[in-house]
């Protein structure tokens, strides 16, 4: 891959700095030879007034980075690819028989979804925190899914958050991730740019690099905004991340469903229960802290929101709850009228009432 520069981040990752026309997305038979474009219209309701750490990502804290024209990418290690759990299926999710009221696959979540409408996008701010995987094949993420199609082998989804995942990135760090799926996880798709489809724009932010700062207990917090919407123009699925920064988008000819719109939308955490050792996992979801707990120990998700089909910025209504194991971990959902929809999520994983 041509690369014009390259920072080294204290966490030992490498980012190419890569002419953006040379990007993974631009392998694709549809994008050959074509150029990113140029931002869309944001929602109606949209306001920036969010803040967000100029220093967000570990590799930008000593002031480097990329020039523009370029964009960052993680470099991929030769130990990233041997310790995936086989080459083929290096960057992708395991696959499973989706549907999100189970546990297939040891997947277990703690999450709020609205469905029942035309969907074109969703807002939310996400508390950031490095939760403790037990596990190199388990993972714990915090994220939005943007999900159209049914739940058999036409599974739509686009999805974006933070994930720690020893797997696909050696440590336990949480990274700014990106996944899409057009076949529920079976042969399309991968996490952030491991393969052509997502188009990144911002020579600022590198998908799949860890962010800081991180949330403490009882200490300070954060959280980053990320918003994904239908450019009502062209079709296509943007990416926001923190006060306005463009990260890129998924070209609506990826999809067979989300052409269209998403059925569903859905906020929250999930992790890996290996039970590598014959018991649950000790992976913590969130904090590592149960929903109870409250502001500056659990977890949360705030100022939830929806986007319809006149691109308008909408407060969420019929929520739906679902916690698959609520002993490992568990959700609780409020309103307010500095955080909107908000909900506090997550939990240990094993202890005495959740073996």
């Amino acid at each position: 891959m041509k690369r014009d520069s390259v920072v080294v981040s204290p966490d030992g990752d490498v980012i190419d700095c890569v002419p953006s026309h040379f990007q993974p997305a631009f392998d694709h038979p549809e994008l050959k030879g074509q150029k990113p474009l140029d931002p869309p219209e944001r929602p109606k309701g949209y306001e920036n007034t969010e803040k967000v750490a100029e220093s967000f990502q570990l590799w930008t804290d000593s002031g480097e980075s990329c020039p523009e024209g370029t964009i960052p990418i993680r470099r991929t290690t030769e130990e990233d690819i041997l310790r995936a759990s086989s080459v083929r299926r290096f960057g992708r999710k395991p696959r499973r028989r989706v549907r999100r009221d189970s546990t297939g696959n040891g997947h277990e979540h703690a999450v709020v979804f609205v469905n029942g409408d035309q969907y074109y996008g969703a807002k939310a701010s996400i508390n950031v925190w490095a939760p403790r995987v037990t596990d190199q094949y388990e993972f714990s993420l915090s994220q939005i899914w943007v999900i159209s199609g049914s739940f058999g082998n036409d599974l739509n989804t686009i999805e974006a958050g933070w994930q720690v995942s020893p797997e696909l990135y050696g440590d336990n760090f949480p990274r700014f991730f990106t996944y899409w799926t057009t076949d529920a996880y079976q042969a399309t798709g991968c996490y952030n740019l491991l393969c052509s489809g997502f188009v990144q724009t911002n020579n600022r932010i590198a998908i799949g690099a860890a962010i800081s700062p991180r949330s403490s207990y009882r200490g300070r917090q954060f959280d980053i905004g990320l918003m994904v919407w239908k450019d009502p123009k062209h079709g296509h699925w943007w990416l926001e991340f923190g006060s306005g920064l463009l990260v890129g988008y998924w070209p609506a000819f990826l999809f067979s469903h989300l052409r269209n719109h998403a059925s569903m939308v859905q906020f929250g955490g999930e992790i890996v229960n290996s039970r590598s050792s014959g018991y649950h996992t000790a992976t913590q979801m969130g904090s590592g802290h149960f929903a109870e707990e409250g502001f500056g120990k659990a977890s949360y998700f705030r100022n939830l929101q929806v986007v319809d089909w006149d691109n308008n910025l909408l407060p969420l209504t019929n929520l739906h709850l679902l916690a698959d194991h609520p002993n490992c971990y568990d959700i609780r959902q409020g309103r307010n009228n500095a955080w909107g929809t908000y909900f506090y999520y997550g939990g240990p994983g094993r202890n005495v009432r959740c073996p």
